[in-house]
């Protein structure tokens, strides 16, 4: 068993005291909790490039499933797709553990499998290997992520992969203050709601100036229940990383960055129109670009990132392959298709920053036929048939894709 400082032992009893995030059983019937990482369509695209055939049993770990909207979804999304495998939560919270097991349990979900544990005691815990790996919002109140993230990697099977989120530093400006102030006024030594309580007479109190006032992108205080305002304020350890250093730690793992999501928005040409920026932007590798990115918006307050192993080759997206089948990630091609705008430009926003899309020519066409399972060819046919020329389709579907992948909108579908 791992041993545990003095903030762990703080982690351990808040998580138990607030299982996070606040969820009640009952709600399932009404919605299911969709994001990222860990969407199914997301993993086999950004992890096995949709070549990984959807028959084949997917081995899960949700490491850290704390009350289990990854799992859930996860879970759900393979058994109403039909997807053999299973899910595996991992947790050292039993408040948490109750509160995800009666989730699971209200959607009749059998796929998933419940295990109590921290993650940095998978080396020689008998678990894995998994083809993927989620650790959604752990890694930054680990004592030593690296040893984290790399108890994470030791598990990982061959040609699998890994979702993560972790903190970012400029979305979240004004939380450290706050969580600074607090530090004195409810020391953590001291009875979680007691904490709660001072954390909910502060806020009411605090000025103005006071910089989580004036961050629009932050609300857990204000929405997430006592568990969120618990998690955001009063977490006894919590570290923000930076594109570079987020970069450094998967590195340091033997891992690389297959993904930074959503694409687009880590592309500082999304951004900056003016060619001479451009053109010094250009020359920057790409974790600079990306940490460009990060500065210049600063509305950025997590990232989410698919990881697979450094050593391992990165075999191309079948992008151009006939029998590729796209799909529309929460999106109704014929819907959307019928929404574009004349311009041709679709118009995206990322937590309060618009960015203008433009598409092909043809994108209403091709968007109408992408149903999750037609192939390209059978698509382009269809286009071409309707009176565009082959070499017009073509261009016009390389230019969606294109545009669409970065939004993490169009993805590849798992091979049959």
């Amino acid at each position: 068993m791992t041993a545990r400082d003095a903030a762990d032992t703080q982690l351990a009893a808040q998580y138990e005291a607030y299982p996070y995030p606040a969820r009640d059983a009952r709600d399932e019937a009404k919605r299911l909790v969709i994001g990222s990482p860990s969407h199914l369509r997301e993993i086999d695209h950004w992890i096995f490039g949709g070549r990984r055939p959807a028959g084949q049993a997917l081995r899960v770990l949700m490491a850290g499933g704390g009350s289990g909207d990854g799992t859930i979804m996860l879970a759900q999304q393979m058994q109403s797709l039909g997807r053999p495998g299973r899910v595996t939560w991992l947790d050292r919270s039993a408040q948490a553990k109750r509160v995800a097991q009666a989730r699971a349990a209200a959607r009749g979900l059998e796929n998933i499998r419940f295990e109590d544990g921290s993650l940095l005691d998978l080396p020689g815990s008998g678990l894995g290997p998994f083809d993927y790996i989620d650790c959604c919002g752990v890694l930054h109140h680990l004592p030593d992520p690296a040893a984290g993230l790399a108890a994470l990697a030791s598990v990982l099977a061959p040609g699998g992969g890994l979702g993560i989120m972790v903190y970012a530093p400029h979305g979240r400006t004004g939380v450290y203050m706050l969580q600074d102030a607090l530090r004195l006024l409810a020391p953590p030594e001291d009875a979680p709601p007691d904490r709660v309580e001072i954390a909910k007479r502060l806020w009411k109190q605090v000025p103005e100036t006071a910089w989580l006032r004036k961050n629009p992108w932050i609300d857990d205080h204000i929405k997430g229940g006592d568990a969120g305002l618990y998690d955001l304020l009063l977490n006894p350890r919590d570290r923000a990383y930076s594109v570079p250093q987020l970069a450094e730690l998967v590195a340091g793992a033997g891992l690389r960055i297959e993904c930074l999501v959503e694409p687009l928005r880590y592309d500082p040409d999304s951004y900056l129109a003016d060619p001479k920026l451009r053109a010094r932007a250009r020359g920057l590798d790409p974790v600079a670009r990306a940490a460009l990115a990060e500065a210049i918006c600063g509305n950025m307050g997590i990232h989410i990132a698919y990881l697979t192993r450094a050593a391992e080759p990165v075999p191309p997206r079948p992008w151009q392959d006939d029998a590729t089948i796209p799909v529309l990630r929460e999106l109704d091609g014929p819907t959307l298709a019928r929404a574009l705008r004349p311009d041709g430009v679709l118009p995206v926003t990322f937590d309060g920053l618009r960015v203008a899309v433009p598409l092909p020519r043809l994108a209403a066409a091709l968007l109408a036929r992408i149903d999750g399972r037609t192939g390209w060819g059978e698509i382009l046919d269809g286009v071409v048939a309707a009176g565009a020329s082959r070499d017009q389709a073509l261009r016009d579907r390389d230019a969606l894709v294109q545009a669409m992948e970065r939004m993490n909108r169009l993805l590849i579908a798992a091979s049959a």
